[in-house]
């Protein structure tokens, strides 16, 4: 394979920042503030208790996809819940199974913490991320996500 997952590292916040810019911006129709980005991913990156980043690389080295693991206790069953966010793969690489790559090891990583469950949240009017989750085996649930920005 062409390709191997790596963890995030602080000197991938650029690269890493321009995903989510990019990401948003595809997905959602949104413009999002680099530099407001940027620190959110540097965050991340300097302290995984804020979020884990694992990236796809080319083996160059290049970061060419990503995704950001954030992590959810559960009383309901005394373990935790990842939230799978972020996920951006390179616009010429998709369709390469690389967000499978990536996902099934997190799944993975997931399973050896003893994570009770992957969750993510989708636009819902992505639907070929949609059909990319469900392809893997994730289904929709009963749950309706409310926000209050503040």
């Amino acid at each position: 394979m062409d390709f191997y997952i790596d963890r995030g590292k602080v000197a991938d916040a650029n690269i890493l920042a321009t995903f989510q810019v990019d990401m948003a911006l595809e997905s959602e129709g949104k413009s999002i503030n680099y530099n407001v980005v940027l620190k959110g991913v540097t965050t991340a990156l300097e302290d995984e208790n804020n979020g884990l980043y694992f990236v796809v690389r080319n083996f160059q080295d290049f970061p060419i996809g990503s995704l950001l693991v954030t992590k959810e206790w559960s009383d309901w069953t005394n373990s935790w819940y990842w939230w799978i966010q972020s996920v951006y793969i390179e616009p010429k690489y998709r369709g390469k199974g690389l967000y499978s790559l990536l996902y099934n090891q997190v799944k993975c990583i997931a399973k050896d913490n003893g994570v009770h469950c992957l969750k993510l949240y989708v636009d819902h009017d992505n639907l070929n991320g949609q059909r990319i989750y469900e392809k893997l085996g994730m289904h929709r649930n009963h749950y309706v996500i409310y926000e209050a920005e503040l």
